[in-house]
């Protein structure tokens, strides 16, 4: 990995609020961490639903991008909803959320993805990509979720190639080219790329 300046403000390390582990404590794991808390206790999730820090890595071209899935919600056994976090632009963040979502999981398509950056939000319907919802008050609580439930689309990905294309749409959206022109990541932290 190129070696490049740490520009990244970092207070320390942080409790992950969900799981306990110790991460690296920046603004954006900070941000991170209320949308957790707004899961669980605003949202009524209990933290067993909440799976924390997925990845799927992709390789085309010669081209190694690990896309970062921040929270992905179970309900019933099955992973229901994704919640990818990026500061910016929600608009130019759909389509790589419901690429995640229709490949997270290799047994069938996760119906549902919130886009944030932690102040306003899209709930996206994952089989059309379209918007259902918009703002925070739009991620669905615990019993919105249940009601919702049985009107779910858990559709089976057995096209590889439809697979192989949502793939390629995660490593070409995902690839971080920071300011300091390289990868952008935390040196040695897990959650950062590589984790050196």
């Amino acid at each position: 990995m190129a070696d490049i300046p740490l520009h990244h403000i970092v207070y320390g390390t942080c409790t992950d609020y969900v799981t306990g582990e110790t991460l690296t404590d920046t603004d954006d794991e900070r941000t991170r961490q209320q949308l957790a808390r707004l899961l669980v206790e605003e949202k009524s999730y209990p933290k067993s639903a909440l799976e924390m820090r997925r990845k799927i890595e992709t390789l085309f071209a010669g081209q190694f991008v690990v896309s970062k899935v921040d929270i992905t919600v179970h309900h019933e056994g099955r992973r229901c909803m994704i919640i990818r976090y990026a500061p910016g632009s929600l608009v130019t963040r759909e389509r790589s959320a419901v690429a995640a979502a229709r490949v997270l999981d290799k047994e069938y398509r996760i119906p549902l993805a919130v886009v944030t950056n932690g102040k306003d939000a899209e709930l996206l319907d994952t089989e059309t990509g379209e918007v259902l919802g918009t703002s925070l008050a739009a991620i669905p609580a615990m019993a919105e979720l249940a009601q919702m439930f049985d009107k779910l689309h858990f559709a089976p990905l057995n096209d590889r190639a439809k697979s192989e294309r949502e793939l390629r749409i995660l490593n070409a959206f995902d690839v971080e080219i920071c300011c300091a022109g390289g990868p952008c990541a935390l040196p040695r932290a897990p959650e950062g790329r590589g984790g050196d």
